[in-house]
């Protein structure tokens, strides 16, 4: 009965706490142009290959430790064994905090580009999405267009349209050299 209670109470205040984040700028990284190091966030119930991503060192010629995936599932058992590190629901604290290992790894590090690659509003997601220092932000335009700077208008199961859109446009932007 009170755990219901307090889970509702722990969503409200994380949705205060996105609210009053969103009136303020996104944390930027004070970088120069091109990427160097790419975060990718991901919704594992609706996208489940999320090593696809590693795809990104041999397409921006990376560093082999330059992409950090982190995936959110609605619900994960923590003794089955994730090839992705893994937040869910189940982490939300109080005050939009996230209680997680995994996912505090991933806030600790600056990215030159964050890929928001979920296409349902969800407030684990978003929080993760504002709290991470990125120069550059991309991602769907389902969500609301405050938490990327690039939007791409590709399905989220097409991976390869994606990647190349991103490619594309962070060309026309002079990201890439």
């Amino acid at each position: 009965m009170f755990k219901g209670i307090k889970d509702k109470l722990k969503y409200n205040s994380g949705v205060k706490f996105l609210k009053q984040e969103l009136a303020k700028e996104l944390p930027t990284v004070d970088r120069s142009r091109g990427i160097t190091s790419v975060g990718c966030i991901v919704d594992l119930d609706s996208f489940d290959d999320a090593n696809v991503f590693y795809e990104f060192v041999e397409d921006y010629n990376l560093r082999p430790n330059a992409v950090k995936i982190i995936g959110y599932k609605s619900f994960y058992d923590k003794n089955s064994p994730y090839s992705t590190p893994v937040f869910s629901d189940k982490d939300l604290g109080w005050n939009g905090n996230i209680e997680n290992s995994y996912a505090l790894e991933f806030l600790s590090r600056e990215y030159d580009l964050l890929v928001n690659y979920y296409t349902k509003e969800n407030l684990l997601v978003q929080l993760m999405s504002i709290k991470t220092k990125a120069r550059f932000r991309a991602g769907f335009k389902d969500v609301d267009k405050v938490y990327n700077d690039l939007i791409l208008d590709a399905p989220l199961n097409d991976f390869k349209t994606f990647k190349k859109e991103l490619k594309k446009y962070l060309g026309v932007l002079n990201e890439l050299e």
